[in-house]
């Protein structure tokens, strides 16, 4: 496919992509969206810190088991699954399973605000 001619509104995985990590990172205002996200491929035993938002975050488990910790709460969740975090309540997660976790986080923002705890 000729990515040089793809129509207005398509946004290719390599201008999400940050670095040269697997995850990539969807900013909705950048692309007149309401909602913003990140893809995450996380090998056993990554995750991102603990952290919370100003809006709600919902996460689709794509691949794998993951381990979330929402509040005080500890969820395990598995592929096809769906768990939501209210805003303001720290949470972060962690692949607890043998292979790659591939999780959709989306955030209900057009921006993505972020405040780590640890």
């Amino acid at each position: 496919m000729n990515t040089a001619s793809l129509p207005d509104g398509i946004v290719t995985a390599a201008q999400t992509r940050i670095g040269t990590g697997r995850t990539r990172r969807f900013v909705g205002a950048e692309h007149g969206a309401d909602v913003s996200y990140f893809f995450v491929e996380n090998q056993p035993g990554e995750g991102p810190g603990l952290h919370w938002h100003p809006y709600s975050e919902t996460w689709v488990v794509l691949e794998g088991t993951v381990r979330i910790r929402r509040g005080d709460d500890i969820l395990i969740a598995e592929a096809g699954d769906t768990v939501t975090v209210p805003p303001r309540v720290v949470h972060g997660f962690t692949n607890i399973g043998e292979g790659t976790l591939r999780i959709l986080c989306i955030h209900a923002s057009a921006e993505i605000i972020q405040t780590f705890i640890d």
